[in-house]
């Protein structure tokens, strides 16, 4: 717990020293929870944008507290994926916050319609008490661009599996479900070699916006400075494609990653995937 809470803190630290217009915030549980997501809340001098709402309603109150303390009022809810750890934490903020915005993009809004129900059968009984009560579906958005305290974000390539968000006064982006550091990552949603082929692409114009900051969809650790986590996210990608074309089956893959990264966490995404990309599997 304490090196959990260490880490969260020198994050929350880092986003708010350097001068920039609009101040950020990160909430990652680390090992504290099924999945380390990233939530972060961005302000200016009186409004504040939260993007994305954690898995478990535990997490969920840690973000209600996160909001409270900025003294911001909070205008809307932005969710960039439709897996269930970036918004079954929602049920706390909307009781907090009655009257706040949830939106997302539109393929976001679909992905959460067709999944959820689902979704929450086979979670719920594992989250236990921390599971929602009731799910809220996020409103479609239609102008990928949109200002907090006058400052321009814009949600980029929002039809991707690796759709990002741009804070160019703050020369920052957070990753979303694109970006990942200190774990393996998981593609078992991205089962084409066009959609994986994408996804780098997506990548390769994260790096060509020279951010200053990236914050990881899911992350354990240390945050990576600048565009690490980007570069990180890119090689593996690289690798994992290799490693399909070059062995006959998943236990080849999974040997090839494993030797590529002998230390990174959360070896059940790489053999998950491992699985579903050679066709062993079948994941929807």
């Amino acid at each position: 717990m304490k090196r959990a809470f260490t880490a969260i803190a020198a994050l929350v630290i880092s986003s708010t020293t350097f001068a920039a217009p609009l101040t950020m915030k990160t909430y990652n549980p680390q090992e504290n929870a099924v999945f380390p997501v990233s939530s972060t809340l961005v302000y200016g001098p009186s409004e504040a944008v939260l993007f994305d709402a954690q898995f478990s309603v535990k997490d969920g109150e840690k973000l209600v507290a996160m909001i409270r303390e900025s003294g911001k009022k909070l205008s809307r809810i932005v969710i960039t994926s439709g897996d269930p750890d970036f918004y079954f934490g929602l049920e706390p903020i909307v009781k907090a916050f009655p009257n706040v915005d949830i939106v997302a993009t539109p393929a976001v809004v679909s992905h959460i319609e067709a999944t959820r129900d689902a979704k929450l059968a086979y979670w719920g009984p594992q989250l236990k008490a921390d599971a929602p009560h009731q799910l809220y579906t996020p409103k479609p958005l239609h102008d990928m661009r949109f200002t907090i305290d006058g400052e321009a974000v814009e949600i980029k390539h929002p039809e991707s599996y690796a759709a990002y968000v741009w804070i160019p006064a703050n020369k920052a982006i957070l990753g979303g479900t694109g970006v990942a550091s200190g774990i393996h990552i998981w593609s078992a949603d991205t089962q084409t070699v066009t959609r994986r082929n994408e996804w780098r692409s997506v990548l390769k114009a994260m790096q060509a916006e020279q951010p200053q900051t990236v914050i990881p969809g899911h992350y354990l650790g240390k945050l990576p400075s600048e565009a690490k986590a980007i570069t990180f996210t890119l090689d593996y990608l690289q690798k994992f494609e290799l490693a399909l074309n070059s062995q006959k089956d998943s236990a080849g893959v999974i040997k090839v990653m494993k030797k590529a990264y002998p230390d990174l966490a959360d070896e059940s995404s790489l053999e998950l995937s491992a699985k579903v990309n050679t066709g062993e599997m079948a994941w929807k």
